[in-house]
């Protein structure tokens, strides 16, 4: 199986907090999951910790290189720009990132975070839907103690609604 590809500064284990999340779905193919990720408008409607999403210079509805967006999640506003972007194409993953940030830059509230998504058709109509985060800042060492951990739970949420919102669509 693929992995996340890691920009210096974000690998896990390095950064100062890190979350993975992953579904094997049967039944169901990267082609009737990607529009569902590929369009942030819709991720509110099956995903409640996500809200205020808005695209910047023109760009959207769909994610694409470069794409500069802005949401709200986990009670932050997030400034985000898509930093990998691979659609579905043929047998390869695939795959979208973006950088996010909030707060103001060299500041205690400042957090950065690399979200990575992979998605990938497996042997006997499967799916493997892959998202993993890593964040650095003192909100993100504030995050990595805190139990039950919110962004696993609030991860798991989004893999859970991404996939049912494609379950009921392809049906």
């Amino acid at each position: 199986m693929n992995t996340i590809h890691w920009p210096e500064g974000y690998v896990p284990g390095f950064s100062d907090n890190f979350v993975s999340n992953e579904m094997i779905i049967p039944n169901l193919s990267v082609a009737e999951v990607w529009p569902f990720l590929n369009q942030p408008l819709l991720w509110p409607e099956y995903y409640k910790n996500s809200a205020d999403v808005r695209f910047y210079n023109n760009g959207g509805p769909e994610l694409e290189n470069n794409l500069r967006f802005y949401f709200s999640t986990f009670g932050f506003p997030v400034e985000s720009q898509v930093v990998e972007y691979v659609p579905p194409a043929g047998n390869e993953p695939a795959r979208v990132a973006w950088h996010g940030w909030s707060g103001e830059e060299n500041s205690p509230e400042r957090l950065d975070v690399h979200h990575a998504w992979l998605l990938e058709d497996l042997p006997g109509n499967r799916v493997r839907i892959l998202t993993q985060e890593t964040q650095n800042g003192e909100p993100a060492k504030a995050l990595a103690v805190t139990r039950p951990n919110p962004m696993l739970n609030g991860h798991q949420a989004w893999l859970d609604g991404l996939v049912s919102a494609a379950l009921s669509a392809s049906q």
